[in-house]
């Protein structure tokens, strides 16, 4: 079959050469946006008095089709069209005759993949930060029920400080609101037309670019053409910020399994989002959170490949720039599953407050408090504060308990200036609600923090 690029050409192309140029079999996920573009690009065609009254309603009815047909698996996509731009005028040609041959004036597959593209990647931008409000609201909603419920607090994965479990998810949901303000930048920054950039200087055509961009939906039209044929910035903004989204994802994970377990039985998992194991029937595995964790290597894989393809790239386009879609096309579906399997396995699982409260017990969490009271009551520098509980870290453990139930008495042989006061100092309640900086654990300051997000989520 004679492709629409032959005419300078002698011999056929090669069969070999056609499997190894097409896209066509990944690139017709962007077969909408490609139609939306030959439409605004008709019609800007017409009000330029460059396309017929007659000839643009013959673009629209035949594009109308054309979408059907696709949309109905009507549509036969051949490997010898290449891509989806050459299948979608190829067939709207065949339904609508001389018209169809005239859609493409005044540009190129060039600044038409770009405009198809970043559309595309534009939309999935807004799909996934609608995900991430739905996320934040069941991690709020969770830290809601949790202002009270005590847990280690820790560093290195060591117990440190009492917290409590919503102040702890709310560091979640403050990563998932960067993410959010993340992919929001993005749509602003790469909100621009290419459509009419051509294949890389402009064209003599009289085209009015900004009616199309208007009729796209972009804020403006791109100012350097050379650049913008061959700018795939956002495709990598993309991959990035699912990256990051996904490492977030990946650590909230890696608790999950954590908390899951035996050792610690922080929370429960439902059934409907956990698996069995094949030769022990008592197993209750956290496959969910274990594939998240994993599906975040993937995506980062993504991005890599993109960086590596952009890299010495000359300007302007070149065909190494078909390797940027299908990278894009699979971390935007893995970010979509996962937010989605991520948001029902929080929503459906148990919280095990008494396992948290009894946690606190252990690793004597209120040590800083003591070295606090010490400095701010009795003047004792910090250093000399550090040591001496040190000492009672000590001897709380030789008496098998945990600091906060060891007795003023034993405290006095330590140090006898020390104060029956201190006792309240210790309890694990008290410790983290004295946590009352702004930002800090105290369930005040947690709710605090709820309030805060909900008026963001209302936003």
């Amino acid at each position: 079959m004679q492709k629409m690029w032959s005419g300078r050409f002698e011999e056929a192309a090669s069969s070999l050469l056609d499997e190894f140029n097409a896209s066509i079999f990944f690139d017709k996920e962007l077969y909408e946006e490609d139609i939306d573009g030959s439409l605004a690009h008709a019609f800007m065609l017409n009000a330029q008095g460059i396309l017929t009254g007659d000839e643009l309603k013959d673009i629209e009815r035949g594009l109308a089709q054309v979408k059907e047909e696709i949309e109905t698996d009507k549509f036969e996509f051949l490997q010898s069209d290449e891509d989806i731009h050459m299948a979608i005028e190829k067939r709207l040609t065949e339904i609508i005759g001389d018209a169809g041959k005239k859609v493409h004036t005044g540009r190129s597959r060039n600044d038409q993949v770009a405009v198809d593209f970043r559309r595309f990647v534009i939309r999935k931008n807004r799909e996934l930060n609608s995900q991430l409000k739905d996320l934040v609201e069941v991690i709020v909603d969770i830290a809601s029920n949790n202002t009270t419920t005590m847990l280690p607090g820790m560093t290195h994965l060591q117990h440190a400080q009492p917290i409590n479990f919503g102040f702890h998810m709310l560091a979640y949901a403050s990563m998932f609101k960067r993410d959010f303000e993340r992919f929001e930048s993005s749509i602003e920054r790469n909100n621009v037309s290419p459509l009419g950039c051509a294949a890389l200087a402009g064209t003599p055509h009289n085209l009015d670019r900004n009616l199309t961009a208007q009729k796209l939906g972009f804020d403006s039209v791109s100012v350097n053409c050379l650049d913008t044929v061959s700018d795939r910035d956002f495709a990598l903004e993309i991959l990035f910020n699912i990256s990051t989204m996904m490492m977030h994802i990946s650590r909230l994970s890696e608790e999950l399994i954590l908390w899951s377990s035996y050792e610690f039985g922080f929370v429960k998992l439902s059934d409907a989002y956990s698996t069995g194991s094949s030769i022990m029937p008592q197993k209750k595995n956290p496959d969910v959170p274990e594939l998240l964790r994993g599906k975040t290597g993937r995506v980062n894989g993504n991005l890599i490949s993109l960086l590596t393809v952009m890299k010495g790239l000359p300007l302007a386009y070149n065909k190494d720039t078909q390797e940027d879609k299908e990278g894009v096309f699979d971390s935007v579906k893995t970010a979509h599953i996962s937010l989605t399997i991520l948001k029902e396995t929080l929503r459906t699982m148990t919280v095990n407050i008494e396992n948290m409260n009894s946690a606190c017990k252990k690793g004597h969490l209120s040590a800083t408090d003591l070295a606090d009271y010490l400095v701010e009551r009795l003047g004792v520098p910090f250093r000399e504060a550090h040591f001496i509980t040190g000492h009672a870290v000590a001897r709380s453990e030789v008496l098998g308990i945990d600091l906060s139930d060891i007795e003023l008495s034993e405290l006095q042989k330590i140090d006898e200036r020390i104060e029956e006061s201190v006792l309240e100092r210790l309890k694990l309640e008290n410790s983290m609600n004295a946590r009352t900086s702004e930002g800090g654990t105290a369930t005040i300051r947690t709710k605090e923090q709820i309030e805060y997000f909900n008026n963001w989520l209302k936003g």
